[in-house]
């Protein structure tokens, strides 16, 4: 079992930038595939972007590409998301989630959650 804990969500202006940070108490990060995932009021939970356990790059949601960039800290054994040219529809709940699997994008294929940050964008 991992426990996770997402922070860094706040509210901020359009344009703005803001970086999560998603710490694990118990076992070390670099062992999962990570994902952030993110929903927002009367939607489905959203890919956001992926880092595998083995093998191949960082993988983004088309809605978020150029914009955020997700990394993993060994030292600090943190996943960390961050977030620039924000916009009043990024405003959701945002999650850190942790799976065996080799990679997915989908919310069923990750096992395990943090209890989630919100951020919302708004003038």
């Amino acid at each position: 079992q991992v426990d996770m804990v997402e922070s860094g969500g706040g509210l901020v202006r359009p344009g703005d930038s803001l970086r999560l940070s998603c710490a694990a108490s118990r076992y070390t990060l670099e062992a999962y595939t990570m994902a952030w995932f993110r929903q927002a009021p009367g939607k489905e939970r959203e890919f956001v972007a992926g880092i595998p356990r083995i093998t191949g790059g960082p993988e983004y949601g088309n809605s978020v590409k150029g914009r955020f960039t997700i990394s993993k800290d060994s030292a600090k054994n943190t996943l960390d998301l961050e977030m620039k040219s924000l916009m009043p529809d990024d405003t959701a709940i945002y999650y850190c989630a942790a799976t065996f699997r080799a990679y997915g994008s989908k919310s069923s294929e990750y096992t395990l959650w943090g209890q989630g940050t919100q951020v919302t964008v708004s003038s």
